[in-house]
């Protein structure tokens, strides 16, 4: 299977294998002869033409769109056939000899183009080499196109070239931004194959947007591994006829991203043969079974480059879904439903005249999802420009699920961007949609942010006590004073009430901005940030996302009372109770419940720092 999950039980160390490579064939005896059984029954010797038959020197030809006159038939020959590019996968070389070919080289965008030799398919356009002064190409032969989508999951080739992992461990307190770092490291799908060729890219196309937050959208998605790019418009016209017209060499789009905000993966169509659908000639992620969506699409032109020429285009209506995405190809089927997310995006900024809303829907993807909505917001965070230099946002985001439940938070930001709202929500879902107890499906996504030009980073500049020694039932008396970027100091009154029981001794009274607080939560009650099934995961991840960064927040820590296990707290346990259940040989392991007072004053600022004062209660 494309994607591995090994769960250590005890303390649910997971790891999550994403596999984002090409699929080496290797099958047991029975799938092989499964799969063998699947081509002979669609193999049509009328239609398609054998590796063995195919000799060099032979003329070949190709159907693509250049964005000219449509689907055109473009002069090939073919160089020689490559036996065991990849292990078990041979590849024909062929060259360009259309003038356009030659002025061009390997184009992005070509991927899928059927190739034809003796009046027979042969198989597709699916690499190249960047910077080639020649239009040379590699061709997957067809039937190691036509393998895909036979198996089912059942005795299909497994995943053995290189992965890139997503490795959560959930016996430790989650960490969104680690989340999301994991995430932005990785890079989906391969782009190189033997003899320094690499696949040819399809190119995401991002619009809907200004042409400086599309080339915003692009950076973040090429960091990714794709070949992204702005496009021209939204979504192209439909044909006279109202339908999409997929035949061979026609354009085939994946639209990742649809509605107001527009990605779409651009290739072509090889085959299509009673309602399905083959294209690509390589993967797109090179997940196996997947649930994408399928549209045709429309080409205005070739960009022609030094590096890599491209297609530039548009998707048309979706008329189906990839449900097989493998090494030789990506698999469709007319008809078939694909799964999207509802995704809103209101902004309101400084600089526009009111509040705009982005409606759109993204593909549902264990990885690619999280890093869409990232970029989808992104570039509706950005339309109307980059952030000033100093700056704060205030935003609310929720994420539903099927079940009823939500991931709820707002907070504010001051000086990051979109650094902190966007590594929130990406983490979130990376975490919901790649974790091993299962639950609920996300059901949709809101995002509302307002964006002020104004710096609201400040600190803690004094603590003043009015004594620092109390006895129990008496009141600690403290002014605080925040300073702001600004050298604003504004004073804030903290009482703390000093419990009638509170035994004689030194404490310590902490001010903590948010940062802090947090900190010395996920320290004294990890448990709090703890998964251990999927509703503790949608608690775990509604307390980590919940601590307001505009209080100061003050404590007095007492000593501690009681144990913890797991996330039972037993406060004022007796001592002897506590130590049977402390024993080492218990399975679950008890740490000491920490309690401690606290006081919470709003302040309007975001509090880098903290404070900590030693107090003395006296009999």
């Amino acid at each position: 299977m494309p994607k591995a999950k090994v769960v250590q039980t005890r303390g649910f160390v997971v790891s999550f294998a994403i596999a984002v490579c090409l699929f080496a064939p290797v099958r047991n005896a029975r799938g092989a002869d499964v799969l063998q059984a699947r081509i002979d029954a669609i193999w049509d010797a009328q239609r398609y033409i054998k590796v063995d038959e195919v000799k060099p020197g032979m003329d070949a030809y190709c159907l693509t769109d250049y964005g000219e006159a449509g689907v055109e038939k473009f002069a090939l020959k073919v160089v020689d056939i490559v036996r065991d590019i990849d292990p078990g996968r041979s590849a024909i070389l062929v060259m360009g000899m259309d003038d356009r070919f030659r002025h061009t080289g390997p184009v992005g965008g070509c991927s899928g183009s059927p190739v034809y030799i003796d009046g027979r398919l042969a198989g597709a356009l699916a690499f190249g080499w960047t910077f080639s002064k020649d239009p040379l190409y590699g061709v997957t032969p067809i039937r190691e196109m036509l393998e895909v989508g036979l198996m089912d999951g059942s005795g299909a080739p497994a995943a053995s070239s290189g992965m890139a992992a997503l490795t959560f461990d959930f016996s430790k307190p989650i960490h969104l931004a680690e989340a999301a770092e994991q995430l932005s490291a990785m890079r989906l799908g391969r782009a190189g194959t033997a003899g320094g060729a690499t696949l040819l890219p399809c190119p995401l196309l991002v619009s809907g947007l200004s042409a400086d937050a599309c080339r915003h959208v692009a950076g973040q998605l090429e960091t990714m591994g794709f070949m992204a790019e702005p496009a021209l418009g939204g979504g192209a016209e439909e044909t006279k006829e109202g339908q999409t017209q997929l035949v061979p060499g026609a354009t085939l789009t994946v639209p990742v991203v649809t509605g107001d905000i527009k990605m779409n993966v651009l290739g072509t169509v090889t085959e299509v043969r009673d309602g399905r659908i083959y294209g690509f000639g390589h993967s797109f992620l090179g997940y196996g079974p997947t649930n994408l969506p399928l549209a045709g699409g429309k080409v205005y032109t070739v960009v022609s480059s030094v590096q890599r020429s491209f297609k530039l285009g548009a998707s048309t209506e979706i008329v189906g879904a990839i449900t097989a995405d493998e090494e030789g190809a990506v698999f469709g089927r007319l008809g078939a439903k694909p799964e999207m997310i509802p995704l809103s995006v209101r902004v309101e900024r400084f600089n526009t005249l009111g509040p705009r809303t982005y409606n759109c829907r993204v593909a549902r993807n264990e990885v690619l999802t999280a890093s869409l909505v990232r970029s989808a917001i992104s570039g509706a965070v950005f339309q109307a420009g980059s952030f000033p230099p100093e700056h704060s946002i205030e935003y609310h985001a929720a994420i539903d699920l099927d079940d009823g439940q939500s991931i709820r938070f707002g907070n504010t930001s001051a000086n990051m961007d979109l650094a902190e709202p966007a590594s929130e929500i990406a983490g979130a879902l990376v975490l919901l949609m790649n974790n091993p107890f299962g639950g609920a499906a996300v059901k949709g996504l809101q995002f509302d942010m307002r964006m002020t030009p104004r710096n609201i980073d400040s600190h803690i500049w004094s603590v003043d006590l009015e004594d620092s020694k109390v006895k129990p039932g008496q009141q600690i008396r403290a002014d605080v004073v925040i300073e702001s970027y600004l050298k604003e100091r504004r004073k804030h009154q903290v009482r703390i009430h000093v419990p009638q029981d509170l035994p004689a001794g030194k404490y310590n009274l902490m001010f903590l901005g948010a940062y802090e607080y947090e900190n010395f939560l996920r320290k004294s009650m990890p448990y709090r940030f703890i998964a251990t099934n999927y509703q503790t995961l949608v608690d775990a991840l509604n307390t980590a996302l919940n601590v307001s960064r505009t209080k100061l927040y003050c404590l007095l820590v007492l000593p501690p009372d009681g144990i913890m296990l797991e996330k039972a707290e037993l406060p004022k346990l007796p001592r002897t109770k506590a130590l049977i259940l402390q024993s080492e040989k218990r399975a679950v392991a008890a740490i000491p419940y920490v309690q401690w007072i606290e006081e919470v004053v709003e302040t309007g600022t975001v509090i880098a720092d903290k404070g900590i004062i030693a107090i003395r209660v006296e009999k």
